[in-house]
């Protein structure tokens, strides 16, 4: 199943814009029809046809939003653990696509990876081919004939949505409510599509399908239309369980499916990093060379699952075919993503070169050194269509955190030149980097805005507003360093200030130990981890020490007292500044370690509660 790229009222208004196509595809049947006396109402079928398949796609969308939400922190464990062992990706991107039933979001997930280097495309490959079998899980779900169940199952969600307290155990309800919703979306399909059992050009057509050229181009434009290949399985499904198509053609038409679904990738990919791009030209690869070479092998591949699928050799015609096809489809859909699977993964070494071909590599600008060129910001992990998903998109946002950290590092390290020193064009440069932290910060305020926006459990509820408290620390320590720094730095070059080397050490020692402490307190919040946090809280005493020993060497100097020669008021106010304004720096630090510790504890009590 591809992602649900807008809304899924936009994606009902796209359904309602296909309904009045077939509707037209239909007409000249229906003049058919009713010059002939067949007395058959196209209208009323088309309609109830995309009118069942809305609610199943909004039924998907509801169960696979329950979903996310319910397994969102086992996805990130699962993420987490991944190797470079190729079929061990595989295994993972099977298990993450049938738990989010979205071959998309793991390919966004992909990209996340890969463009940061905790991935190489080699092992993306992998997941890659196990999210092709993750998406057949849903035809295997509506093959059930279980459609007669499908009102209690809404009935059993609604009211588990309507009495449960607890976030969570809503999403229970929303989750059995989405599954009965699809049952009964095909169910509406397939009732709708009853009448054409006895409708002659309407057989003919579907005939047609047989012919796996015919069939592929149909569904993929079909799949390619609508952007999800679970709705266009659920289609092909509906008929097969009317009996108006044969396994053959029902095979092409999943074929179709598959292509179709390469619109989807191609789309997401566009104005990405050329790591998206390559995990997108992985993906199309894949689906279309499968399909190519499994194309000539359909008649072995319907044998093949004809024999090992139930068959009911009491009815006949298309009864018959009623009865045996949906499951046969299914399990051959399932057979062919999961033989190709298997069958390109030894060539994961081919695909990598052939993908690095087709998307050459290009050098890509450090963040700092695009802040100094003046190029604008664009964030590197904020997908937007991971917001459906709010543990893994924060997870994302930490990445995108690390990146507003590394340019902070290097301001910090910065600072003994520029204002130690009074040089003013390394100031210039400084102010620059922080205009790159204010437009990161911007970005990550505005997408976690968005994440908050959505329905969310209690404990990633927590983390959302952690994530905003602790950015807004950030950029208030980048802000410190432009305005309060630029300041200090001024006096120094205008007044042609100049600190001693005792001084100069002793600012630099307590410098060092601020910078350490940034560095510990922003690993912990991107790593989420509260021992280092608690590790910066704990700095504190040695900070308050240090900060008492600069404030007494530079009393001292100043009254001349000891071997140190005697600071004039300037040189001693100006020192006395910097030191306040480090200590300033640490305050913010602190509180993002703070954050941290605060949010895990959150956490914890939330996990404790539920229990």
């Amino acid at each position: 199943m591809t992602i649900f790229q807008s809304s899924w009222q936009k994606r009902l208004l796209l359904m309602a814009i296909v309904a009045m196509a077939g509707a037209a595809i239909f007409s000249p049947m229906a003049a058919q029809a009713s010059s002939s006396g067949g007395g058959i109402d196209f209208f009323t079928i088309t309609m109830k046809l995309f009118g069942g398949l809305a609610i199943f796609l909004y039924g998907m969308e509801r169960m696979g939003d329950a979903l996310k939400i319910v397994a969102g922190e086992k996805m990130k464990q699962i993420l987490g653990t991944l190797t470079t062992n190729r079929f061990m990706g595989l295994i993972t991107g099977a298990i993450v696509t049938a738990i989010i039933q979205s071959s998309s979001v793991t390919t966004v997930l992909l990209v996340g990876f890969v463009t940061a280097d905790l991935m190489s495309l080699s092992q993306a490959i992998g997941v890659i081919l196990g999210a092709d079998i993750g998406t057949t899980i849903t035809a295997q779900i509506v093959a059930f004939k279980v459609t007669k169940y499908a009102s209690m199952l809404i009935a059993v969600g609604f009211v588990q949505i309507f009495t449960a307290k607890d976030e969570k155990k809503k999403q229970y309800g929303y989750l059995v409510m989405g599954l009965g919703m699809i049952f009964f979306g095909m169910g509406e399909m397939s009732n709708a599509m009853k009448p054409l059992r006895s409708y002659e050009p309407f057989i003919d057509m579907m005939k047609s399908v047989d012919n796996p050229v015919i069939g592929i181009l149909i569904s993929a434009a079909f799949t390619g239309l609508i952007q999800s290949s679970s709705a266009t399985m659920g289609v092909i499904v509906a008929l097969a369980m009317q009996g108006l198509i044969s396994l053959e053609g029902g095979v092409a038409l999943a074929f179709g499916a598959n292509i179709g679904t390469c619109m989807t990738a191609g789309l997401a990919a566009m104005g990405k990093p050329r790591p998206a791009v390559r995990v997108a030209v992985a993906h199309v690869t894949f689906k279309i060379a499968g399909v190519a070479i499994a194309v000539f092998f359909i008649p072995q591949l319907a044998d093949l699952v004809r024999d090992i699928s139930p068959q009911y050799p009491q009815l006949a015609g298309q009864d018959r075919l009623a009865a045996e096809v949906p499951r046969q489809v299914a399990n051959a859909h399932t057979i062919f993503n999961v033989v190709m699977a298997f069958a390109f993964l030894p060539l994961g070494s081919l695909f990598v070169r052939w993908c690095e071909w087709v998307v050459p590599h290009a050098a890509e600008g450090d963040s700092v050194e695009d802040a100094m060129a003046g190029i604008s910001y664009k964030p590197k992990y904020l997908d937007e269509a991971l917001i459906a998903t709010p543990s893994l998109a924060l997870s994302m946002v930490r990445r995108e955190v690390n990146v507003m950290s590394d340019v902070l590092e290097k301001m910090l390290a910065d600072i003994p030149d520029a204002v130690f020193k009074g040089d003013l064009e390394k100031m210039r440069e400084l102010a620059k980097m922080d205009d790159r932290v204010d437009e990161i910060h911007q970005a990550v305020t505005s997408y976690v805005s968005k994440i908050g926006s959505t329905t969310l459990p209690e404990s990633v509820a927590d983390e959302v507003m952690a994530t905003i408290t602790a950015t807004s620390e950030m950029e208030n320590i980048g802000d410190i360093i432009e305005n309060n720094m630029t300041h200090l730095a001024e006096v120094c070059a205008n007044n042609s200030v100049v600190i001693s080397d005792e001084g100069i050490k002793t600012l630099t020692d307590y410098h060092k130990q601020i910078s350490h402490a940034f560095k510990t307190s922003a690993t912990a919040f991107i790593t989420d981890n509260e021992e280092t946090a608690l590790s910066v809280m704990a700095m504190k005493d040695d900070i308050t020490r240090m900060d008492t020993a600069c404030q007494s060497k530079q009393m001292d100097a100043l009254q001349g007292e000891g071997d140190a020669p005697m600071a004039d008021l300037t040189a001693y106010t100006l020192q006395m500044d910097i030191r306040e304004n480090l200590k300033r720096i640490y305050y913010h630090t602190k509180r993002v370690a703070k954050v941290v510790a605060r949010s895990r504890e959150a956490m914890m009590a939330a996990a404790k509660s539920r229990a």
